[in-house]
């Protein structure tokens, strides 16, 4: 791999916060939750019923011909897709792609699930109608890759289409697999991010029944509880989150607006248990150390982690033992998903957008519902309100069933 500078020119969001990405971001500084109670009549049975759903529906986005043919989590990359490629400065459509070749634009966009929404749906209507009742738009609606590759055909984009799946770390693999491409000089724009739309009952009931999610379905505002002694498990969220990246001279000859540097990946595996994290966080921080050497950056310029952390007992003190590992205990810890949820193959994305925002603002956002901090949270969080602070730069921290553990780094432009 070359040592091509890699910047982040754009990003776009749609999540339980707001519609957009500077709306989401406002939210997070001060505060917001995202989650709420279930109305539908499917939740009334579930042992949990709360979510963080979206905050503007998909409906209101995109026109009503187009959403048939859009399994949600498609519709939400477009979405988000959209609002990144406009912010880089691109135009709202790949007409208006002045400065990018086709065949030098790839697009990396995972989804931990994929098409769930819309084969439990098609499902429904194969048994209650038959065969031909069948959408004919269901296999490209229901297939991991297809968001990305909606966006693709959206951006007109010839440098490859990609599509990872790695439960809740695929966003942040997908940003890594994107620095990869334009290093490797396969193309000078990358479109990367996750998306995830799974608030259905057959997910909430497997993953209840796993013990995973949080029951406090009269006070879901205070449900998601990172490191609090009372946790009991993550709220389901669902949303997108997409970055442009870009190689640095690439976005300097076109006068664009950087938002950080994308420093350095790492990426590791815990071989350990399919849904257990290695509770002494070796692989998590094997990742972390290999993301450091990857930026050439010293342990001691990360101020700031945007967590994992999703509010599990046993996950967020193994992530902590991890940190201490990999960095000591200096830096200021943040879990955003305290107010999104947990959005899966999305979380790991909308948390790089924050990472780059609190570069940009010298702020961290704060972690929300941290009452009675666990007695093994030995490092510094910013809790209940966000912390102003030079923040040169930030870890973001993405870990996945199976093992699965990604490290981002972004620096200061």
């Amino acid at each position: 791999m070359s040592r091509t500078d890699v910047v982040v020119t754009g990003i776009g969001a749609t999540t339980p916060l707001a519609g957009d990405a500077p709306g989401t971001w406002e939210a997070m500084l001060a505060g917001h939750s995202g989650a709420g109670q279930l109305t539908e009549e499917w939740a009334a049975q579930l042992p949990v019923r709360i979510a963080a759903q979206l905050a503007v529906d998909p409906k209101e986005k995109i026109d009503r011909v187009k959403m048939r043919r859009l399994d949600r989590s498609e519709a939400i990359a477009l979405i988000a897709a959209g609002e990144a490629w406009a912010d880089a400065g691109f135009g709202e459509a790949r007409t208006d792609s002045a400065g990018v070749d086709p065949e030098r634009l790839a697009v990396s966009v995972g989804s931990g699930i994929g098409g769930a929404l819309t084969l439990l749906a098609q499902d429904d209507i194969l048994e209650a109608s038959g065969p031909r009742r069948v959408s004919p738009h269901t296999v490209p609606m229901l297939m991991p890759n297809g968001p990305a590759a909606w966006v693709g055909l959206e951006l007109g984009a010839k440098a490859g289409v990609h599509s990872v799946a790695s439960a809740c770390a695929t966003g942040a693999e997908a940003l890594a697999l994107g620095l990869d491409i334009i290093r490797a000089g396969r193309a000078d724009v990358v479109v990367a991010g996750g998306t995830e739309a799974v608030v259905h009952q057959l997910p909430l009931a497997g993953f209840a029944a796993m013990r995973a999610m949080s029951t406090r379905n009269d006070d879901p505002e205070r449900a998601s509880r990172p490191w609090d002694k009372d946790r009991d498990g993550f709220v389901l969220g669902e949303g997108a989150a997409i970055m442009v990246l870009e190689r640095a001279d690439h976005a300097a000859a076109r006068g664009a607006r950087v938002y950080a540097r994308f420093a350095g990946a790492g990426l590791t595996s815990d071989g350990y248990d399919i849904v257990q994290p290695d509770p002494a966080g070796t692989g998590a921080a094997r990742a972390i150390a290999t993301a450091l050497r990857d930026a050439d950056i010293a342990a001691t310029d990360v101020r700031h982690v945007n967590a994992h952390a999703t509010s599990t007992p046993v996950g967020d003190l193994a992530e902590v033992a991890a940190l201490h590992a990999a960095l000591g205990d200096h830096p200021v810890l943040t879990a955003t998903k305290s107010m999104t949820g947990h959005l899966l193959g999305a979380a790991g994305a909308l948390e790089a957008i924050a990472s780059v925002l609190a570069i940009r603002d010298s702020i961290v956002p704060p972690t929300i519902n941290l009452d009675h901090p666990d007695e093994s949270l030995n490092i510094d969080v910013a809790a209940h309100k966000p912390r102003h602070m030079d923040i040169p730069a930030v870890l973001d921290n993405s870990f996945g069933f199976g093992g699965h553990n990604v490290a981002l780094l972004f620096t200061r432009a």
